[in-house]
Order: structure tokens, then sequence, then C-alpha cells
């Protein structure tokens, strides 16, 4: 089966994207493909504010399709980490089962991490003779938890994923999903230009100087200053009111 991904939009500046090819939801060339094509639109699409990413039934993503990997292109799988990682919206992984291989992959790539109960964490590289998340992850939760994972290719729960600061809350299967949602919106809410601001600086912070960080902290606070949304910000914070933000 090449699998779909299914589209939802709960909200006018949320979007929900489930991956389902049973029974773990591999994504092969076509699911790819059309991931990407998804993400040409969230970029062009300046009401969408963001992105929620989760599988269908027991599996988030184990990667690519292992049952075809002999005959594809992988290059297209390491453009898709990038342009995930990349995108101008924050973007919520809700891990609801197993998560594995190029799948800790994608998840890395997310911005805020939540998983279910249920979920497993494993870094299958080293099992499968190949190599994946040794550069993503020890910068996210260190380099010794990360060698746990990353060396053995054992099974890490989800308490101890939350623990390890690799997802930051866990909910019962039944919640995840209305819990992302709900964090979504709330991310949602705030001022656009000033939550992708945030998003630019923080992503890069691990890698610049104090220097670096004020130079590019000041130039994004310039911009933000001089925005409509700052302005509605400072007016509804005086009229005890909520802002109404337009991303302007």
């Amino acid at each position: 089966m090449s699998g779909t991904i299914h589209i939802e939009n709960p909200t006018p500046h949320v979007r929900v994207l489930i991956l389902d090819n049973p029974p773990m939801n591999p994504l092969g060339a076509a699911m790819r493909e059309t991931f990407l094509a998804v993400l040409d639109e969230i970029e062009a699409a300046s009401a969408l504010r963001c992105l929620v990413i989760m599988g269908k039934g027991r599996g988030f993503c184990t990667g690519a399709d292992l049952t075809s990997v002999d005959k594809e292109d992988l290059s297209t799988f390491g453009l898709l980490l990038d342009r995930l990682e990349a995108s101008r919206i924050p973007v919520v992984a809700a891990v609801n089962g197993w998560c594995a291989g190029g799948g800790v992959e994608l998840a890395l790539c997310c911005d805020i991490r939540i998983a279910s109960t249920e979920a497993g964490f494993i870094c299958a590289g080293v099992n499968m003779g190949m190599m994946a998340s040794a550069y993503r992850l020890p910068r996210l939760i260190g380099e010794g938890p990360a060698k746990s994972m990353l060396l053995t290719g054992l099974r890490t729960d989800a308490e101890t994923a939350l623990r390890f600061g690799l997802v930051t809350a866990l909910h019962p299967p039944e919640e995840l999903k209305g819990a992302a949602v709900a964090l979504a919106e709330r991310i949602a809410s705030r001022a656009p230009l000033s939550v992708e601001a945030t998003k630019r600086v923080a992503s890069r912070a691990v890698d610049m100087t104090p220097q670096e960080a004020g130079r590019m902290t000041n130039a994004e606070m310039k911009v933000l200053r001089a925005s409509a949304d700052h302005r509605e910000a400072v007016a509804a914070f005086r009229e005890r009111r909520e802002p109404i933000f337009t991303r302007s």
C-alpha cells in the first residue's frame, strides 16, 4: 500500500495531518511527495499558524518504507525532514504509538512533541545497519540519554521519553489528538509574526554566540515593534480584552 495523508482543519488557523499507511505508517515515495506538496501549500497559506502531525492507528511513523527501500531514492526523505524543520509555522508532533527509525527523525523535526502514554520510541538505525537521529537527538536531550537510545536500538517507553525531554507531555491515547489541537490553537492565538520570529531565533539559539543571538534578536524585534499586531496587543492589554491578530 502506498498510503495517504488525511488533512483536517479544526480551526481556520490550525491544520492536522494524519499519516495513514497501515500498520505503522511508513513514508513511501508517494507519501513523501504528498507531504512535500502539503508543506508547499502551508508555506503559501498566510492564515495557517500551527500544524499538527500524527499517525493513524497504533503507529506514529516508522520512517522510510523498508519494503521498497532498495527501489527508492531516499533523498526525498531528507528533503522532507529539512523542509518540515524549516517551516515558518510551529509544528506539533502528537506521537500516538510506535515511533521508530526515520519516524523519530520526523518527530525531532517538529517544534513540540507530545505523546500517548502507549507511545514507544526506537532509534532503529543500528538495528538496520544504518544511522538516524545521531545529530538531532543529542542536541535535544543531551549526549548521554541520546547515546543510550542510539547505540542500543532498544525501545524507550513514553515515561522515559518524558523524563529525557524527548516529549513535553503525556496523554491517554483517546485524549492525545484533542490535547494536540488545543496546544496548536493556543499557539495560533498568539501574534503570528512574533511566533514565527521566536521560532526562528529559538531554532538557531544553540548554534549562536551571545553576540550573534543579540544581532538576530535585534533585527527581529525591529520588525515586530513596527507591526500592527504589536500595536493591537498593546491596545488590547490597555482595554482588557483579547487581541485580534492579523499577521501584519
